[in-house]
């Protein structure tokens, strides 16, 4: 399955709009995380100290540009890549810009200290949801 990438333009157009697409540091962010292993929107605002508002509005240009797609566990939603090779440009691009190939590998390390998720939590009953999870912790 190929991004859908303006597809009838250019191949630079292609790439560049592919590029402009995984360009901002919270969608590669995004992107390593959930490169080996499909996470919620729960375990993002965990990992990356967002808002949910703001993590779904990233989730939704990478899934309009099938790199990620989603699917229903339960009451959760998680997020898995369509792409996996993304994976293998951002490296790349690390790597071209003095960093290790796995910079930022730290990034999908589990279970994250606070996060609500069921991946971070196997013990939990499946069918909560994490914002039942967090508000429960926060009460």
């Amino acid at each position: 399955m190929t991004a859908n990438i303006y597809p009838a333009s250019s191949p630079e157009t292609q790439i560049s709009h592919l590029f402009a697409i995984i360009g901002q540091p919270v969608r590669i962010q995004i992107l390593a995380i959930i490169g080996n292993e499909p996470a919620c929107v729960c375990h993002l605002e965990a990992v990356l100290g967002l808002r949910q508002a703001s993590i779904s509005q990233h989730l939704m240009v990478l899934r309009k540009a099938n790199l990620v797609t989603a699917q229903r566990e339960g009451r959760n939603i998680f997020y898995r890549l369509v792409q996996p090779g993304v994976l293998a440009v951002i490296e790349q691009a690390a790597v071209f810009a003095g960093m290790t190939p796995g910079a930022l590998s730290a990034l999908a390390l589990r279970p994250v200290a606070g996060c609500p998720c069921p991946q971070c939590n196997p013990g939990i009953d499946p069918e909560l949801s994490c914002n039942t999870l967090s508000s429960s912790k926060s009460s």
